[in-house]
This record gives C-alpha cells, sequence and structure tokens, in this order.
C-alpha cells in the first residue's frame, strides 16, 4: 500500500492517491472528514483554520460505501483558492501582464522555513513556488490518507490515539488512561489534546503569552495503537524493521525534530535490568511482556504490546517578531514579518502524527497477511494468532 500527495497551500486543491487498499473495505467521507476537522482544531491555531473547512471528495476506487480494490482518490479543495487564482494560476503570463502584475512574488527567506534551500536547489528566483509546497498545508491530505489506515486498522480491532505531553516547557503530569476510548474521549475534549487538566490550562496560558510576544512554542506528542499483532516488521534487514519506518515517518512531518519509541532517550540513563521487558505467558492470551518500556517493538517487530511513538515539534518558524534575514535579489539585510500564522501546532501535529504512525501500521499489517480483500485478511490474522498463542 503506497500514497502520493500533491498540491500547493493556495492552489485550488490538496490530492493524494492511495494504491493497494483491499477491496470490501466499508468507507465512505465522514471516516476522512472527522480526522481532517480533529487536524484543524487545537488552541493557538492561526486564522487559515477560520477560512478553510476541510472537507474530502473521494472520486475512485470507492463504489456503494465500500472500496473496491483500485486505487482511491482523495481530494481536499481550498476554499481561500478564489483570493489566489491569479498569483497561483496554472497557465503562463499573457501579453498584456507581468511579473510585476502577479504580486506577492517572495525572494525574502524566512528562517527555520525549507525557503532559502528549496530555492537554492530547484533554481527559484521566487520563493513561493517553494513555500507553497513545503508548507504544512499538505498534511491535510497526509490525514487523509492516515484516515483510511485507521480505517483498514480498526475494521481487524486495532486502535489507535494519541495525545499532547508537553508544550512550551509546560508538562503533563497526568497521562494515566484505562483504554484507548478514554484516550480519544479525554483529548477531543481538551483544547490542546492534553490528560492533565491542570497542564491544560498552563499550556494555554503558554501559547497565549507566546502569540502575545509575537513567538510560538513547540511540545512532544504521543501516538498509542493497541491490538497489534506480534510480528509485524522484520528484523532480516534494516529497511524492514517497523519501528524505523515509523520513525521516519514522523520525522517525515513538518516541524518535526525527533522522534522516541518507547522510554527511547530514557533508556540511556537506565541498567538493562530497567528497561527490557520480561515475558510471560497465560492460556487465554499468549505471550505478553510485564512492561512496555520498549514500545511494543522488539528487533525491529512488534510485540504485541501496545506501540508508543513520541514526536518532538519544533515552534512554528513563522513569526510575528522579526528574525534576521537577507534578500536573495539585493542582499539587503531585513527583518522577517509575516501577517498570518499559528502560535503553536502541536494539538493538530498529534493529530498528523496519529495518521503517519497508523499508515505504517497498516502497510505492514497488510504486508504480512495479504491485501486483496478484507475477509481474506481477516481469516490471516486469526489463524496466525491461534498459531502463536501456543506457541
Amino acid at each position: 500500500m503506497r500514497y502520493l500527495t500533491a498540491g500547493e497551500s493556495h492552489g485550488p486543491q490538496l490530492t493524494t492517491i492511495i494504491e493497494g487498499v483491499p477491496a470490501h473495505l466499508n468507507l465512505v467521507q465522514e471516516d476522512v472528514n472527522v480526522d481532517l476537522a480533529r487536524r484543524q482544531k487545537g488552541h493557538g491555531r492561526g486564522r487559515r483554520m477560520q477560512i478553510e473547512k476541510d472537507q474530502v471528495k473521494i472520486t475512485s476506487g470507492v463504489r456503494h460505501g465500500k472500496t473496491t480494490g483500485a486505487p482511491i482518490t482523495l481530494i481536499v479543495e481550498n476554499d481561500d483558492w478564489k483570493h489566489w487564482t491569479t498569483i497561483m494560476g496554472i497557465e503562463p503570463l499573457d501579453d498584456t501582464m507581468t511579473e510585476e502584475d502577479v504580486k506577492r512574488k517572495i525572494t525574502r527567506p524566512r528562517p527555520g522555513h525549507a525557503d532559502l534551500v528549496g530555492a537554492m536547489k530547484y533554481n527559484h528566483r521566487d520563493m513561493r513556488n517553494v513555500l507553497e509546497r513545503s508548507s504544512a498545508r499538505e498534511t491535510t491530505v497526509r490525514v487523509a490518507a492516515g484516515a483510511v489506515a485507521k480505517k483498514i486498522l480498526a475494521t481487524f480491532g486495532i486502535k489507535v490515539g494519541s495525545h499532547v505531553l508537553e508544550i512550551g516547557g509546560v508538562k503533563a503530569e497526568t497521562t494515566h488512561y484505562e483504554s484507548i476510548e478514554e484516550l480519544q474521549e479525554k483529548t477531543e475534549n481538551s483544547p490542546v489534546r492534553c490528560l492533565d487538566p491542570i497542564a491544560e490550562q498552563k499550556m494555554m496560558v503558554a501559547i497565549d503569552q507566546a502569540k502575545k510576544d509575537g513567538d510560538s512554542i513547540g511540545g512532544i506528542v504521543e501516538v498509542v495503537i493497541e491490538g497489534v499483532p506480534a510480528g509485524l516488521g522484520s528484523y532480516v534487514q534494516y529497511d524492514k524493521k517497523l519501528d524505523a519506518k515509523i520513525a521516519g515517518a514522523v520525522m517525515g512531518i513538518n516541524a518535526f525534530k525527533g522522534v522516541e519509541v518507547g522510554i527511547g532517550f530514557e533508556a540511556a540513563s537506565k541498567p538493562g535490568s530497567k528497561v527490557h521487558d520480561e515475558i510471560i505467558w497465560d492460556q487465554a492470551t499468549g505471550y505478553k511482556r510485564r512492561t512496555n518500556n520498549l514500545g511494543g517493538f522488539e528487533g525491529g517487530m512488534t510485540t504485541g504490546m501496545p506501540i508508543v511513538v513520541r514526536g518532538v515539534m519544533k515552534p512554528i518558524p513563522t513569526l510575528y517578531k522579526p528574525l534576521q534575514s537577507v534578500d536573495i535579489e539585493t542582499k539587503e539585510i531585513f527583518e522577517a514579518s509575516i501577517e498570518r500564522s499559528d502560535s503553536c501546532a502541536v494539538p493538530a501535529a498529534a493529530v498528523v502524527a496519529e495518521a503517519c504512525v497508523a499508515w505504517e501500521v497498516a502497510v505492514a499489517l497488510l504486508d504480512k497477511f495479504g491485501s486483496d480483500f478484507i475477509d481474506e485478511i481477516s481469516e490471516n490474522i486469526e489463524r496466525y494468532k491461534e498459531r502463536v498463542r501456543d506457541f
């Protein structure tokens, strides 16, 4: 299973085409729209979230509410496109127009963005050609693809959730939950997707203060997936290790600068006896671990314990507070000032991280158990679980 995304931040639409989704999966547009709406929520989001009300259109691969096995096309139209038709138009400029007529040419790179390096790489004198594609707006259709992956996982009893552990140095102290359903319910009712109500209020204060200061703040999100069978991924080659693929997927999210599985970097300061998860067995459920310090992985493969992945999002680099840069045309130093931006997108980033982790797990599941149609996959999973339960 694979997908590509296409589209620009202020273009007419964002598109993803997914290939390899099994036939007979129940799928309707609302399955995707739920997660698109979740991505747009969160204390600290900017004015763009008020302009765009993201809704998906499924234009291929689904018939009468079920997938056919053919490629699935998902489209999210940009409502703001009507204001950008000249600036972002596809047709060449006509004889009566000059580049000066197309306003908003960008020659001043913003620190922390892809602007300057992308322009150098592709030889663009107008850096709008870079920022329109490198924008985090692209994560809209990554979330859409992830929603399809989550639908596949849910079909086989695999549940996905996420929450925010830290924003701007404010850390959640209470992170306990009894079930994924409880995690989902509590975080959906939190403006910052945090399980700790005291930390939640402090995070919101920190976000408001950053906005007042013309600054931005980052944080840490955690994704949890329960019900995953043991044995997804492989130890035989480095590029077959599922935890490595997940780490790469999380690092591929805009503004993410770090990732860890289980206790992650904390393992460096602990002895092995406090890190590795003891193995237990009972007749009803088979093999388990007493703890889950390794986040559901051993040797690049799932253990059957919950997958636990954390990602670090840096502060958004588009600031109201000017940072120094250099105009590529005049080489003059200037202070980069931007009109519209989020002061914090960590709560939304948790939804994007969910999508990216869920996608990799769904791909690994289909690699292991087949990908032609749902009933066949279900039968394969059940036979496998029976075999390994008494292994």
